[in-house]
């Protein structure tokens, strides 16, 4: 299960970790305009546990989803 809120300076993404136990924390990702922060709870520190990527380091996981193993570099598209 997962949720969207759209909030003033970023959309809030919580992931929902409804599988066999043992469950994990919820996953909450904030994405602002310059920036994709990824937190989730971590019970043996006792904290959050947070995560900064750079939009053009988004984009390269998104495209890393569908692609099989090896080293690749996207390219942007030439302006005309």
């Amino acid at each position: 299960m997962f949720s969207i809120e759209h909030e003033f300076d970023a959309t809030v993404v919580t992931l929902v970790d409804e599988g066999a136990a043992p469950l994990k924390e919820d996953v909450v990702i904030q994405m602002f305009d310059d920036c994709v922060t990824v937190e989730q709870y971590d019970a043996r520190t006792d904290s959050m546990q947070k995560i900064t990527l750079s939009i053009h380091q988004i984009e390269e996981l998104a495209a890393a989803l569908d692609l099989p193993e090896g080293v690749y570099k996207l390219q942007k598209p030439d302006s005309a």
